[in-house]
């Protein structure tokens, strides 16, 4: 049973948007790829971990603390006499492990995940205790791409390859388990403990003039489309979609990254890139939202 599901971080949702509509710094760019990478990965294995028909809570994405301390959890599965947890990597190519270290082929030094692994099982060790939960817990770093290969890879490791997983999943398939209502009330203790905010996001600085102005298309999202009366179509992909529902997009991203901005006509007319006209603006937006104030001074909800 999905007991949390996963989301996008704000930090991935902002980069994307902001890919689009304007030049990232190479830092910028690198940590958007690695972030969207990742969570394609986490999306991957979230796909397999849902077919499990065992008596069990699934919680997807925790963001945790205990004594002044965060760490994340990217899927953790209450069974009835244990809790397994998994840091999900989406690496693809050809590594090598020597001396404890994480290599990528010829000679570059990646971060060992299984520091990472080990960090984050000790602290859900003691905030369980901090809340006094005493269940056992069992993790594991999974390599979820099917094109990663780790020579010279330690036998005695809690890793999980590519081509283990499923088999791995069908074996804690059959494990024997009766989740309770204390299991219950941990997994929302958990939910309850999660933070939203997370301290290492980094978002670039962005100015609302030198961001592109546009809608984009639904499918490849690039701004190159041909606007009709009520569709459009994309001259890259050839997708047709409908104008509303593009604008409705751009609408929430322009919120998601001016969450202190009004909406009013006149913005999201010249945010949308001047798309046909402000009547056909306004009208989407009568409709969608609620509209508050006199009309020389009105703004949406």
């Amino acid at each position: 049973m999905i007991y949390k599901s996963r989301t996008k971080s704000k930090e991935l949702i902002m980069l994307e948007i902001l890919d689009k509509r304007m030049k990232l710094l190479s830092e910028d760019k690198q940590r958007y790829f690695s972030l969207k990478k990742g969570y394609e990965g986490e999306i991957l294995f979230d796909s397999l971990t849902e077919k499990l028909q065992c008596d069990c809570l699934i919680l997807n994405d925790l963001l945790l603390e205990v004594n002044h301390t965060t760490f994340q959890i990217d899927s953790l599965i209450i069974l009835q006499g244990k809790i397994y947890f998994f840091e999900v990597k989406n690496q693809e190519g050809d590594y090598y492990y020597e001396s404890g270290k994480f290599f990528k082929k010829p000679n570059l030094e990646t971060i060992n995940p299984l520091f990472q692994l080990g960090r984050s099982e000790s602290l859900l060790h003691q905030l369980l205790l901090k809340h006094g939960f005493k269940l056992p817990i069992d993790a594991s770093v999974v390599f979820i791409n099917p094109s990663f290969i780790l020579y010279q890879a330690p036998l005695d490791q809690p890793i999980i390859y590519p081509t283990q997983v499923k088999n791995y999943l069908s074996q804690l398939n059959a494990i024997p388990s009766k989740i309770t209502n204390r299991h219950r009330e941990l997994a929302e203790r958990l939910v309850a403990l999660h933070k939203t905010e997370s301290p290492y996001e980094r978002i670039p600085s962005f100015d609302y003039d030198l961001l592109r102005k546009g809608i984009t298309c639904e499918k490849c999202h690039t701004f190159s489309i041909a606007v009709g009366v009520k569709n459009y179509i994309c001259k890259k992909c050839r997708h047709e979609g409908i104008i509303e529902k593009a604008i409705l997009k751009s609408i929430k991203e322009f919120k998601f990254l001016f969450p202190e901005e009004k909406i009013t006509t006149s913005i999201i007319y010249d945010w949308c890139g001047f798309v046909k006209s402000k009547r056909t603006v306004r009208n989407i937006l009568l409709e969608n939202f609620t509209r508050v104030g006199p009309h020389r001074w009105s703004y949406y909800e």
